[in-house]
């Protein structure tokens, strides 16, 4: 049985719920008898949500009459509303509107994970999306090409930003909105869950006067979050802090912001070069995509400049090798990279339903074994409604932290292999991925399938 629905039903009708078992053809027979319209059934799952639960802030409406009417209707709006409100209560990242041959799926992502929700009738689907398209003064009559947008709203007091992606299916428009809040950006570098050495060293290192500070990992590890919380630490007051992103995410105070627009030519390369006219101090580079764009940052480097900035890579060492792969003189980088730290997010253990693991599966202990780790006491969520009975709730990073220093630059400046790389950062005891992520688990914060999850046993 589908435990979060049956729970979902149980919420909405405030009532236990009793699973029996009955052929598909009288489930069949009497909704034809109901005669339920897309609309009146679309009114059961709103019920409670009103039209101005979920306010738009600066948003241009263009009135397009013909799909526009049935966006505009009263259960529709209260629909999307809904969405909103509801993903924003569950903590969710991001909302997924996919459409079927004859179905509709809604999907929220938690935690990392997605999870299925109760859809509206699959001929609701359009008015959904147009309804989402004018909220972000999107082109509702256009559905043939991919389009974005942006939503500030405000949900239960807070302000959100909210961007709209439409994608072009073999059934209609896939929409993704992904939800953004700066209060997920205020928990400060000491709450992001950084080993008390790793803080201590990636706090020194983008405190620096010039060089380059790489945050590496996957999309969706946390690289943005860690590098807006070491911009919050510095001095607005006296530097000069600009950022270059595709698009800008959150919005700080003390940061002068670009947005990148390829279509008109805005690249990363191109913003840089500008930015290092405007007297930077503090340049924060969301991502390091090509040779231009790394050779400027270098250089930016080494004429007295700190830059931050992204890669996706698998670790810290194998970031110094991709850059040198994509085409930039090793001497360049062992003179302007200080530090490298690797990340990635993992789910942590539901607090309320947190229980010594009764016993360990042999898969487990085979892992462990595989690792060198001696762990006595394992730990996982026996699951609850807080964490939706998956015994995770929240997410945590684990980390690994590179700095060179002088016999790392050496090294880096003949061109080494991945693996000399990794050679030398073991014997300097450089704390992995996997060794901060287990390191983790005998805190009894996640799970070693967490942890065997996200990283790789080499």
């Amino acid at each position: 049985a589908d435990i979060f629905l049956v729970e979902e039903v149980k919420r909405r009708l405030r009532a236990p719920v009793e699973l029996v078992l009955t052929p598909a053809k009288d489930i069949v027979q009497v909704a034809e008898e109901i005669g339920t319209s897309p609309l009146d059934a679309v009114e059961e799952i709103i019920e409670g949500i009103n039209e101005d639960d979920v306010e738009v802030v600066d948003a241009a409406v263009e009135e397009v009459a013909d799909l526009e009417k049935m966006a505009g209707e009263s259960p529709v709006i209260r629909y999307v509303n809904y969405l909103i409100t509801k993903a924003v209560r569950e903590g969710a990242s991001d909302i997924h509107i996919e459409p079927g041959e004859r179905s509709l799926r809604i999907r929220y992502r938690v935690d990392g994970v997605l999870f299925d929700q109760p859809p509206p009738p699959h001929a609701m689907h359009a008015a959904v999306v147009s309804r989402l398209k004018i909220m972000a003064n999107i082109d509702i009559a256009e559905r043939r090409l991919p389009q974005d947008g942006r939503i500030r709203a405000m949900v239960q007091n807070r302000h959100l930003d909210l961007r709209v992606s439409t994608l072009p299916t073999t059934h209609g428009e896939k929409c993704v909105i992904r939800i953004l809040d700066n209060r997920s950006i205020m928990i400060g570098l000491e709450n992001l869950g950084m080993a008390p050495e790793t803080l201590k060293a990636f706090d020194r290192q983008i405190h620096k006067p010039h060089g380059i500070v790489l945050v590496t990992g996957p999309t969706g590890s946390g690289k943005t979050t860690t590098l807006y919380s070491a911009l919050q630490t510095m001095d607005g007051t006296s530097l000069n802090i600009s950022t270059v992103e595709d698009p800008v995410e959150y919005e700080l105070d003390f940061a002068n912001q670009v947005n990148v627009r390829e279509s008109i030519g805005m690249t990363f390369a191109a913003a840089l070069r500008s930015l290092l006219r405007q007297d930077p101090d503090v340049i924060m580079l969301g991502e390091i995509r090509d040779e231009e764009t790394a050779r400027i940052a270098v250089q930016a480097s080494l004429t007295g400049h700190l830059v931050l900035s992204t890669l996706h890579t698998n670790d810290a060492p194998s970031t110094i090798t991709r850059l040198i792969n994509i085409g930039i003189e090793p001497y360049l980088l062992a003179a302007s990279v200080n530090a490298v730290l690797a990340q990635r997010l993992v789910r942590r253990i539901c607090e309320r339903c947190k229980e010594p693991l009764p016993a360990v599966r042999e898969s487990v202990s085979q892992y462990l074994a595989r690792c060198g780790a001696d762990i006595d006491q394992l730990y996982h969520g026996a699951g609850c409604e807080r964490c939706r009975h998956t015994g995770y709730a929240g997410r945590i990073g684990i980390y690994e932290m590179l700095e060179l220093d002088d016999d790392m630059r050496d090294l880096v400046t003949s061109n080494p292999s991945l693996m000399e790389l990794r050679r030398y950062c073991q014997e300097r005891g450089m704390r992995t991925l996997r060794e901060d992520g287990l390191a983790k688990v005998a805190a009894g914060l996640t799970t070693v399938e967490e942890i065997a999850r996200v990283t790789e046993v080499t």
